[in-house]
């Protein structure tokens, strides 16, 4: 499935092209894997990180390091910014996404389920402040990426329901 958007982003709104295929596939010097975000189930429960400078709720994730692949990146992302461990984590699919300036980054969409490590302290960047666990139905209170933000949480519902305990 292809979709083709805008989603807002912290008060930004922004344009995007949301696809269900390999994220590796036409990347050129215009257009790079830059980030990943994940919907995290814990105990049927989303995580939900809130960004301090920001002011916005969002699922944690963040950039892609030199020399890390997406999944190293998500797993790694989670554990900074929630405390939380990756049990289980599948791909859902990415997003290009040109910014107001016109420039074009691929981000990496995945679901996980997690456990906690222990209590949430803080983020190593200083970024996220405070997590949250909510039910997925509610997530359009805390972040809303409109058409392409229903169709990554009807397939990351979808792959909870098929992991259900």
């Amino acid at each position: 499935m292809e979709i083709k958007s805008q989603f807002d982003y912290c008060g930004k709104i922004y344009k995007a092209h949301w696809v269900e295929k390999d994220p590796t596939l036409d990347l050129d010097k215009n257009n790079v894997l830059r980030g990943v975000h994940a919907i995290c189930f814990y105990k049927n429960k989303i995580v939900v990180v809130y960004e301090k400078k920001k002011n916005c709720w969002t699922p944690p994730g963040g950039g892609i390091e030199q020399n890390e692949t997406y999944q190293e990146a998500v797993i790694r992302e989670v554990k900074e910014e929630s405390n939380m461990k990756v049990l289980h984590q599948e791909y859902i699919g990415y997003q290009d996404v040109t910014n107001l300036v016109g420039k074009t980054t691929r981000q990496v969409r995945s679901f996980c389920i997690v456990e906690p490590y222990g209590d949430f302290v803080s983020d190593p960047d200083g970024d996220i402040t405070k997590i949250k666990l909510i039910d997925p139905k509610d997530y359009k209170k805390y972040f809303d990426w409109l058409e392409i933000g229903d169709r990554i949480m009807e397939l990351a519902i979808e792959l909870n329901n098929k992991y259900k305990k």
